[in-house]
């Protein structure tokens, strides 16, 4: 917080207090969420050691005992602890079991329990809303990625359940290896190579066009730049906008490069171009110019190779991949104007895997 006098201004003490306000408000909130977390991690904890332990000494509780425990904990004035709430609890815990107890829970005292709490504070940073979210996604290796793409991009519940529903992970396990997917559900997307951006399908219901090419290339770029926060967040990580129609002139012929974007993290630039219909060999070689202008005249000499990317409502694979050299920097990737199903990506994974496994 900048902290510095403010004279005799007024209208300064006011707003200086009105963002402290805010400030420590926000910082309340975040304060409140976290111990939520906690105590909601906690609570799963014991019910699932008391369940254990009266499971050993055969004391039988019976399928009510989160009732019980429930009416129990209500009537001493402790919220949100519904029956519902404490099944919940009881899952989070076994969905994220970051710290591993040693103690019976005979031996614990209230002087010295719980242990590391500070360590598992760090550990379940999201707020419960997002875990709550989490505990929706079955499948390990993709609740462990979003988990660390919603820590590390700072995403909001509706974000996360976006990306959730559009199925961003298995969009990107597409194209990984199987030890690539192992990697990408413990550390979450890292980009080290421009293949590493490219996601097949990319997803766009947010600009809300119909699901068929009656609209125009133009119309489909006057949307992506009217959502382009959202656009910028179904690219993925480190990318910056730079331009749209990026001009550029060559034997007094002028060409127009649709969408032009930086990559911070590979510091290169991506270049987009659009397509409504089937994607031609020739759009592909207009890209391969649109590319090597950036390279030979844009791009510096400590910066990457410029990616280029051609976004196509349809793509032939075998045609791309007759085309375009195999060291080459231009990717073809189709988008879709509606939410993905689980089954239409779980088919496309194991197919993907099959290929992989034949290639071995």
């Amino acid at each position: 917080m900048d902290l510095k006098p403010l004279g005799t201004d007024f209208s300064a003490l006011v707003q200086a207090l009105s963002a402290t306000h805010q400030q420590m408000q926000s910082q309340a909130a975040r304060s409140v969420d976290t111990a939520l977390v906690l105590r909601n991690w906690l609570f799963g904890w014991h019910l699932v050691e008391f369940e254990n332990a009266s499971a050993k000494r055969q004391e039988v509780y019976g399928k009510n005992l989160v009732d019980k425990l429930s009416a129990a904990l209500t009537s001493h004035g402790i919220k949100g602890v519904s029956p519902t709430n404490l099944r919940l609890c009881r899952s989070f815990y076994e969905a994220f079991q970051k710290i591993q107890q040693t103690a019976s829970v005979e031996s614990l005292a209230a002087a010295t329990w719980p242990p590391d709490l500070n360590a598992l504070k760090a550990q379940l940073s999201l707020g419960w809303s997002h875990y709550v979210v989490l505990l929706s996604v079955s499948n390990l290796q993709a609740r462990s990625f979003y988990e660390v793409e919603a820590q590390q991009g700072s995403w909001g519940v509706r974000e996360l359940k976006r990306q959730i529903a559009s199925g961003l992970f298995e969009r990107l396990a597409l194209s990984r290896s199987k030890d690539e997917v192992r990697a990408l559900a413990q550390v979450g997307q890292m980009l080290a190579k421009p293949a590493d951006v490219i996601k097949n399908p990319y997803v766009l219901e947010f600009l809300d066009l119909p699901d068929h090419p009656s609209y125009s290339e133009h119309q489909l770029e006057l949307a992506i730049i009217d959502k382009l926060e959202h656009f910028l967040l179904e690219l993925g990580k480190g990318f910056l906008f730079e331009a749209r129609q990026k001009r550029f002139t060559f034997d007094d012929n002028h060409f127009y490069v649709d969408l032009v974007f930086y990559n911070r993290l590979l510091r290169c630039y991506v270049v987009i171009d659009l397509k409504i219909g089937q994607l031609t060999h020739q759009d592909l070689g207009q890209m391969q110019m649109y590319v090597n202008y950036f390279d030979r005249h844009v791009k510096t000499a400590e910066e990457a190779p410029t990616v280029g990317i051609l976004l196509c409502y349809d793509k032939n694979d075998a045609l791309v991949e007759l085309t375009l050299p195999q060291s080459s920097n231009i990717y073809a990737a189709q988008y879709q104007l509606y939410l993905p199903s689980k089954e239409e990506l779980r088919q496309k994974i194991q197919e993907a895997e099959k290929a992989w496994e034949a290639a071995q």
